[in-house]
């Protein structure tokens, strides 16, 4: 991985990626939980065992490959039919690359610069577990209209047949965050937070340390699907859990942990909740109407969420079903959600951005008091 990441930094240019590439990654611009998601750059050296690369056929792309340039994929996601100016949340090199790697930063920078100066006033998250310099800051602290946060990933896991980037990367990063930014917010992105690997009083301490540097901390489990555990396998390393849910793994047991231990700036379950709270707005992603979600928020926040969350008229939502393609019969407006049926995530969170307010299918129910995890280890 060090000699990868040393090669990249030798070379002046981002190879074009190959025509083969898979469909799912051609695709620049989707939505993605947290906003539309733009990956015009794919490959990766950093190795972590539990990267999404898996699941898209990436994961042995070491090297960053750049799929079109900045300025196309900019108009791809302004032209996108989701972007609403003002509103979507955007993230960069979410999917398949560091958007700080040598190299990737400067499209990153580029593309942020090239949206900046359209006027968009939209929240972008960019995270990253790599190196953050001065003029890394510099140059986001330039940006005059867009709500940038920099989501600084950092687990604390030792062992690199599960991560084998050093912590201590991350924890640099944050600190030349808390010295040079001002107007561009950081969090402490703490995760994937695994039971039994770096759930330890010693790590919880470190991340409470570490939070002293950050706007806001969010922790959250880990994402374990069969292609993770295959990797896992064959890294030698024993199952971490039994199953392999659509949703993030966090045991009932290990947030109580964390919760009881952890001392510091303000801890959130949900990325916007802990980026809403660094602008001191309202999340965007409408969680205030799944109350238990914020019994560890600090009151002001909750009231300012109480302040924006508004339950949508039946026109409104009616007519922002059929703009996605849903049957406006078939959608409940229920306390604090929205239920509908035979959804895809885009059409949801189309819906739930445009309303700030939570939106799920039917088939996908989020129990109470889980957060909306996985099963395992709440039953």
């Amino acid at each position: 991985m060090i000699d990868a990441v040393g090669d990249l930094e030798r070379e002046k240019h981002l190879r074009r990626a190959p025509a083969h590439l898979p469909a799912s990654l051609g695709n620049v611009v989707e939505y993605r939980k947290s906003g539309l998601s733009l990956n015009h750059i794919v490959g990766c050296p950093l190795d972590c065992g539990y990267c999404v690369r898996h699941l898209f056929d990436n994961f042995e792309m070491k090297r960053p490959h750049l799929v079109m340039d900045d300025e196309q994929a900019v108009a791809a996601l302004i032209a996108h039919w989701a972007f609403v100016p003002h509103v979507t949340p955007v993230q960069i090199f979410n999917r398949a690359t560091d958007p700080f790697l040598p190299l990737v930063k400067q499209h990153m920078l580029h593309s942020l610069e090239l949206l900046d100066g359209h006027g968009l006033r939209n929240h972008v998250l960019v995270i990253t577990r790599w190196k953050v310099t001065p003029k890394d800051v510099e140059r986001l602290e330039r940006l005059r209209h867009l709500k940038v946060t920099v989501l600084v990933t950092w687990s604390g896991i030792a062992d690199p047949r599960l991560e084998p980037v050093d912590s201590m990367i991350a924890e640099r990063s944050l600190e030349v965050l808390a010295e040079h930014a001002r107007r561009t917010k950081r969090i402490l992105y703490w995760r994937p937070i695994i039971a039994g690997v770096n759930d330890t009083n010693e790590c919880i301490d470190r991340a409470g340390a570490l939070s002293r540097l950050a706007d806001a901390t969010v922790f959250t489990g880990l994402f374990h699907r069969e292609q993770i555990r295959a990797h896992f396998r064959s890294a030698g390393v024993e199952d971490l859990y039994h199953d392999v849910p659509r949703r993030k793994i966090l045991p009932r047991e290990v947030e109580q942990h964390v919760l009881r231990r952890y001392s510091g700036a303000p801890i959130f379950r949900k990325t916007s909740c802990g980026i809403a709270y660094a602008y001191g707005e309202a999340d965007y992603n409408g969680h205030y109407g799944i109350r238990e979600i914020c019994d560890i928020c600090p009151s002001g926040q909750i009231e300012l969420c109480a302040a924006g969350h508004r339950t949508p008229s039946p026109d409104r939502l009616s007519s922002l079903a059929q703009m996605v393609g849903l049957a406006p019969e078939r959608i409940e407006i229920a306390a604090g959600k929205v239920i509908v049926e035979d959804s895809t995530e885009q059409q949801r969170y189309f819906i739930q951005h445009s309303l700030g307010f939570q939106v799920h299918d039917r088939a996908q129910p989020h129990l109470p008091e889980r957060h909306g995890r996985a099963e395992e280890g709440w039953n």
